[in-house]
């Protein structure tokens, strides 16, 4: 009896921590429809030899269609390549749990746009709309991401997620390990 009512305390505790208010960069209703988008989280960052790299999801509900938005951006003085997107364009998400999530990119091109700053880097951001496929959720709330794995027009690029991280960045600790769980609830009907 001890055991089961430690483990239900434990169970309350880990679903209380998993809950949370959303933050929404976006929330608009009027009559054309309505539109919700979370504010962007970093899900990846790379640092090396002048080079960086971020990632960065946000969750969008347009009309009742959930969708997970992806950016991209890339830093260097050296030569970026373009990594596209197109109808083709996947991307996939391995849980802690074995299970594979596949979402599949909204049938628009996107090859990204190159700026240059005043630092003399060249900044090329990229950003892609992708579509949850059926009964994603349920495994996204309750298992821990481990892998990601983008397809691009040409390209296929494998990222280990973390379970924490403090970003180069902007010195904020992300826990990218456990986005969905803690922000799926804030685009679910």
């Amino acid at each position: 009896m001890k055991h089961l009512l430690l483990s239900f305390f434990a169970l309350l505790h880990f679903s209380l921590l998993a809950q949370k208010n959303c933050e929404y960069s976006t929330n608009i209703t009027d009559s054309i429809g309505s539109y919700k988008v979370t504010k962007e989280y970093m899900i990846s960052e790379k640092n090396f030899a002048g080079t960086a790299s971020y990632i960065f999801f946000s969750l969008a509900l347009t009309d009742g269609v959930p969708t997970l938005n992806v950016q991209l951006i890339q830093k260097s003085k050296g030569f970026i390549k373009a990594n596209c997107f197109d109808k083709n364009s996947k991307l996939f998400l391995q849980l802690n749990d074995g299970n594979i999530i596949s979402l599949i990119h909204k049938d628009q091109e996107n090859c990204g746009t190159l700026l240059r700053d005043d630092k003399g880097f060249d900044n090329r951001v990229t950003t892609g709309e992708f579509y949850f496929l059926k009964d994603s959720f349920e495994k996204l709330k309750n298992s821990p991401l481990s892998i990601m794995r983008i397809k691009y027009l040409t390209d296929v690029e494998d990222y280990i997620i973390k379970k924490e991280f403090t970003s180069e960045l902007n010195t904020t600790i992300y826990h990218p390990d456990s986005y969905f769980i803690k922000n799926i609830s804030c685009i679910e009907n």
